[in-house]
């Protein structure tokens, strides 16, 4: 119980500095902050979730002492408490039991892990609006009000600068209605964050030895069926009007980049066996991190796997081995 302590102590210290990494105000410290989740991920799922949630509380405590008692919700809401309940999925598993190996543990699949950390996503930026607004006309007002800032032309720049940015389809519609762009862009950027640095905590627990399940095969990965009725019903919702309308399009965009994952887990599936595979990966990790729309794509695939089963269709063309 003292290791854990410990473990959640210095974990606590390491989330608590790269949070707080933003208020130097360089541009190292962007990458720092969202990397925020990686300790307390790390001691979850190296030693255990009874750490991950201690680290989270030693963070929230420690930012709210030196910058006010509000960062204490924002933390632990925002970031301690994600983490923490990823990390104790990480490692949950019951017995499998029966036949020769009664000790082999069946562990919570990668699929619902990645479901997870969608809906988790969604969660956190739903808070964050309801934190900003009561409803969809204060949530456009102050969102119009923080792109005016960003995007407002200098002063002394060309005349009409502003008209014809305004004048972009996309411009329009993000300055008309933001309520209906930023917060799903928002979780669609979060959830990417949240899978990235889940991933990045196993695999550093991993290098040291210390994960307890076996590597997954990720690329193997399967949604359950109500991840597709979730995503029907958030997707309905989102046509509503008002906040409600506002709130089921970020699940909905969230869900949507969990099946884009789920379509980069068939590609990688399907082009095992394909020359130049790293070339073919490498430009579409390449392509998403540049221009973002491939996602769009590797949703449909997603879709499709789950409906389809892409990845058993392709095995079962595959000829059979010679026989000696």
């Amino acid at each position: 119980m003292m290791q854990i302590a410990f473990i959640a102590i210095a974990a606590g210290a390491a989330s608590t500095l790269l949070f707080a990494s933003v208020t130097s105000g360089s541009l190292l410290s962007i990458p720092l902050f969202n990397l925020a989740p990686l300790p307390i991920l790390i001691a979850g799922i190296g030693w255990s979730h009874l750490a991950a949630l201690g680290a989270a509380l030693v963070a929230a405590l420690a930012l709210a002492g030196a910058f006010g008692s509000l960062l204490f919700l924002n933390f632990l809401v925002g970031v301690g408490l994600p983490a923490w309940w990823l990390s104790y999925l990480a490692l949950l598993g019951r017995p499998a039991g029966g036949g020769d190996a009664p000790d082999r543990i069946e562990w919570y699949p990668v699929g619902r892990i990645v479901i997870w950390t969608a809906v988790v996503s969604a969660l956190v930026v739903a808070l964050i609006v309801l934190m900003v607004a009561s409803n969809v006309d204060e949530l456009r007002e102050a969102l119009r009000k923080s792109l005016g800032s960003v995007l407002r032309p200098p002063a002394g720049g060309a005349e009409g600068g502003g008209e014809a940015m305004a004048a972009r389809p996309f411009m329009r519609v993000l300055m008309d209605h933001p309520e209906r762009v930023l917060p799903p862009a928002a979780a669609v950027l979060t959830t990417l964050l949240q899978a990235l640095t889940l991933w990045l905590a196993a695999r550093v627990v991993q290098v040291s030895g210390r994960l307890r399940r076996p590597w997954p095969d990720i690329s193997a990965m399967t949604f359950p069926s109500s991840a597709l009725m979730l995503l029907v019903g958030a997707f309905l919702l989102s046509l509503l009007p008002g906040l409600l309308g506002v709130l089921a399009s970020t699940l909905t965009a969230a869900l949507l980049t969990a099946y884009a994952l789920l379509g980069l887990a068939v590609v990688h599936a399907l082009t095992r066996s394909v020359g130049g595979r790293g070339l073919i990966l490498g430009s579409l990790y390449g392509g998403i991190a540049i221009f973002g729309w491939p996602l769009i794509f590797m949703s449909l695939l997603g879709l499709a796997d789950t409906r389809l089963d892409l990845r058993a269709r392709m095995q079962r063309r595959k000829p059979p081995p010679l026989s000696m």
